[in-house]
């Protein structure tokens, strides 16, 4: 057997998730079943970088795949793309790694984005791509409490009731908030995120921004160790896994 690595672009909005599920279509059942055609029909298991929610996007999501031995690159990505047709998501690159590579163990580094459209009017080309807010909120303020979130801590006041992580603790290495025009961009970066962490840091920032809350009130909800100290989770359509890291990227050409 050879094992692939994949570079995978998605819309999260008509999928219940990455993970396979009993209530709808999965982006893992899509690539598993399209994989299944180059495997003589037999099925075939992913491992993937990040498991996403459902309605959360992927530019940049890493999964990987063990299929018999013969294939090419090119015919991996382009037999993949065409039996995943016509679900919104595709293989951008497929390469062979050494059997112990591993999408998931062997990433050091995740890469999200949360993108928030602030203006009035409701959202039309960028609908089920951004979370509409419609009040003005101060950038500048949610980047400065977004630093307060910088470095290793305890985030259980940022983690989902139902998170199965083992501890809560995580080093974050960036959370930058930056606006563009009528876009405003968290963009965050660590080794690995607790559940709904991300979409819990952009509910909070957002408080900030619109001078519900205080800068300061953000440390004290980090240090509270509560998720009840926190702010209210956003909406997963904001959320966009960017990229993963790897020691030796399998994907750079």
């Amino acid at each position: 057997m050879t094992r692939w690595a994949l570079l995978l672009e998605y819309d999260g909005a008509t999928f219940v998730g990455w993970q396979r599920q009993t209530n709808g279509l999965s982006v893992q059942t899509v690539l598993e079943q399209a994989a299944s055609h180059l495997n003589q029909g037999a099925p075939v298991a992913s491992i993937v970088a990040g498991r996403t929610d459902a309605g959360v996007h992927a530019e940049g999501q890493v999964a990987h795949i063990d299929l018999p031995e013969g294939h090419r690159a090119k015919s991996v990505r382009d037999a993949l793309n065409y039996h995943m047709k016509p679900h919104p998501a595709v293989v951008l690159k497929a390469v062979e790694v050494p059997p112990d590579w591993n999408a998931r163990f062997s990433a050091i580094r995740r890469t999200y984005r949360f993108r928030i459209l602030n203006r009035r009017s409701r959202p039309a080309l960028l609908a089920g791509r951004v979370w509409h807010v419609p009040v003005p909120l101060d950038a500048e303020a949610m980047h400065a409490a977004a630093k307060l979130l910088v470095g290793r801590h305890d985030f259980t006041s940022f983690r989902a009731a139902s998170c199965q992580a083992k501890s809560p603790i995580r080093t974050l290495d960036r959370l930058d908030v930056r606006r563009h025009g009528e876009i405003i961009e968290i963009e965050t970066e660590a080794r690995s995120f607790l559940h709904h962490q991300v979409r819990n840091f952009a509910g909070t920032l957002k408080l900030v921004g619109e001078a519900s809350w205080s800068v300061e009130r953000v440390a004290a909800a980090l240090t509270a160790r509560d998720r009840g100290a926190a702010g209210p989770t956003a909406p997963p359509e904001g959320l966009t896994l960017m990229s993963v890291g790897y020691p030796d990227n399998p994907f750079t050409d």
